[in-house]
């Protein structure tokens, strides 16, 4: 199966936002090993929300592994795999924010990093899907009060 982003994209829940969508086209990725899209409009109420420009992009980058590694040998005494390889996988949105009056757009930076050590999607299918569930699931839960948060410094 391929990932794919289609447009609109339905945002989570964020205090004094109503309905948050955002209108999405294919954008140039930076590498073969990744797809982009960018933020071309704003839907529902966003107020002070701005969708992508030249100087505040807005824009979300999938990346897979470049190569994928593989366990390794097992050790021939015990048959233990000591030196197991991670496959990374990354979902990047970057968004412009003005971080004072009469300054200019800086990059802010949402990161999400998936290490799986490799064999684990062949061998444990179900543990990496139940853990991409319950992450994916508990960032829709705290959507809002991560927002809060992020913005009034508590936790």
């Amino acid at each position: 199966m391929t990932i794919n982003i289609t447009s609109p994209v339905t945002g989570s829940a964020q205090t004094g936002f109503t309905s948050p969508t955002y209108t999405v086209a294919t954008d140039q990725a930076p590498s073969n090993n990744s797809k982009q899209v960018v933020v071309t409009a704003l839907g529902g109420t966003q107020t002070g929300a701005t969708a992508s420009s030249v100087n505040s992009p807005f824009t979300t980058t999938l990346f897979k592994p470049a190569v994928f590694r593989v366990p390794g040998v097992p050790n021939p005494s015990n048959g233990v795999i000591y030196n197991i390889a991670n496959n990374i996988w990354r979902v990047l949105t970057r968004k412009g924010a003005i971080p004072a009056v009469n300054q200019s757009p800086r990059i802010a930076v949402f990161d999400t990093s998936i290490t799986l050590p490799a064999g684990t999607q062949e061998y444990s299918p179900a543990e990496i899907k139940a853990g991409l569930a319950m992450h994916i699931g508990v960032l829709n839960q705290i959507s809002a009060s991560l927002g809060e948060s992020v913005q009034n410094g508590t936790l």
